[in-house]
């Protein structure tokens, strides 16, 4: 019960996300905040809303026609996930609430079980609190260590000390495909390959990656990789864990209740088949179907495209901002995706962030859920913009007219 699929030109994209066609203190909004949250298209309104008014019923328990509808509905956009990032199977697909709780269920059922003290989980500094928090609870829970690869001033992984960092006693390795803060795109493929050497999982946050770039999780070679819907132009708490299937059948569920069982009795119970043993209770079926229907959109698109359009649009982005007088690029990095982070003057990033809200400009100001980060660069936070593929060059123009305004307002 997905969305048709169509094929979208360029021109469409922008008139398909209503929530853009509005004004904000009187001017055209112009939304530069998709990597906290992306808009939703017309299509995955349109779905969401038709499987609340037809379709909704309680999914894997019931005979009659609705709870049959839901359920078709909801595994078909376990279906497109599997697709969409090329996982090997469909068992491979757990449906979470987003990046933290599939982070979370790697931590708690993967690690927790297996780490000793001694043991050490390996991270970089250019990662989101989702996966720096867990793991540090599931050191302290065992007594393991928790290991952090350096960056360079432009925000790039040091990858010779994160190498030389891989040895027999990392147990395991997150790393962001792309960082949110920075827009960083991290060296995914050497890590991995080292890691492989020693037979070290590697999960990877792919809530950046995924709605920028063509991912597919069998050519990466990784174990794990956590993405969300939101990011993704999907509804709010939907999310997925994607796990090689030996791993995942290996793991104890991370939650008990409804659904993630076979039989219960007072003496032992019977735990589910993947991927429904990590899926406990009543899901989010109508965020779900959502994110189903956010698939078809992108796919109709196509990855590729979406990555090219929006690397030329950064391109641009980044060398209209150095034109401004005054600015300071925060993360420079080579290869990079969607995101900028800089400062203006000696304008606080919530001020400045206040100033573009009035202009109709949406950014993000603050420490992003990176303060290891910010306190790398010696700073309390950035502004950010951060870009979708249903942004254009008169977005940036405009960012850059309302950061002029700014600078007469604090001269």
């Amino acid at each position: 019960m997905g969305a048709p699929v169509r094929t979208i030109a360029a021109a469409d994209w922008r008139a398909d996300f209503p929530a853009l066609n509005q004004s904000v203190h009187g001017q055209p909004l112009v939304y530069l905040d998709s990597a906290a949250s992306a808009q939703q298209p017309g299509a995955v309104i349109d779905a969401v809303a038709r499987y609340q008014r037809e379709d909704h019923a309680n999914v894997h328990r019931g005979v009659h026609t609705l709870s049959q509808r839901a359920t078709e509905a909801y595994e078909g956009a376990r279906d497109k996930v599997r697709e969409f990032i090329n996982a090997g199977s469909r068992t491979e697909v757990v449906l979470t609430s987003g990046t933290t709780e599939a982070i979370n269920l790697v931590a708690q059922s993967f690690c927790r079980p297996r780490l000793a003290p001694g043991d050490k989980i390996l991270i970089t500094h250019l990662e989101h609190h989702a996966n720096i928090v867990p793991w540090q609870l599931v050191c302290e829970q065992t007594g393991a260590e928790l290991v952090v690869a350096p960056i360079n001033d432009k925000g790039e992984v040091e990858l010779d000390r994160m190498l030389e960092l891989i040895d027999d006693k990392v147990f395991l390795i997150g790393i962001a495909h792309v960082a949110n803060a920075l827009g960083t795109v991290c060296p995914l493929d050497e890590v991995i390959e080292q890691a492989r050497q020693r037979g070290i999982p590697v999960l990877v946050d792919g809530a950046q990656g995924v709605p920028h770039l063509d991912v597919d999780v069998q050519a990466l070679g990784c174990d794990f990789y956590a993405f969300s819907g939101h990011k993704m132009f999907g509804p709010t708490g939907t999310g997925v864990l994607y796990g090689r299937e030996e791993l995942l059948e290996s793991m104890p569920p991370w939650q008990g209740g409804g659904d993630m069982i076979l039989e219960v009795s007072f003496e032992k119970t019977i735990y589910n088949e993947l991927p429904y043993k990590f899926e406990a209770g009543t899901p989010n079926i109508s965020g779900v179907v959502g994110l189903g229907a956010a698939i078809d959109y992108l796919q109709a698109i196509g990855m590729a495209n979406i990555a090219s359009y929006e690397q030329e649009l950064h391109d641009y982005m980044v060398a209209e901002l150095q034109k401004v007088e005054g600015i300071r690029l925060i993360g420079e990095a080579r290869h990079k995706a969607s995101a900028q982070s800089f400062l203006l003057d000696d304008i606080h990033s919530h001020d400045l962030g206040t100033i573009l809200d009035h202009q109709g400009v949406a950014i993000r100001t603050g420490h992003h859920c990176a303060m290891p980060l910010m306190q790398r660069f010696g700073l309390s936070g950035t502004a950010r913009a951060s870009l979708a593929f249903y942004n254009n060059r008169d977005d940036v123009d405009r960012l850059v007219a309302a950061l002029g305004k700014a600078k007469e307002i604090f001269a």
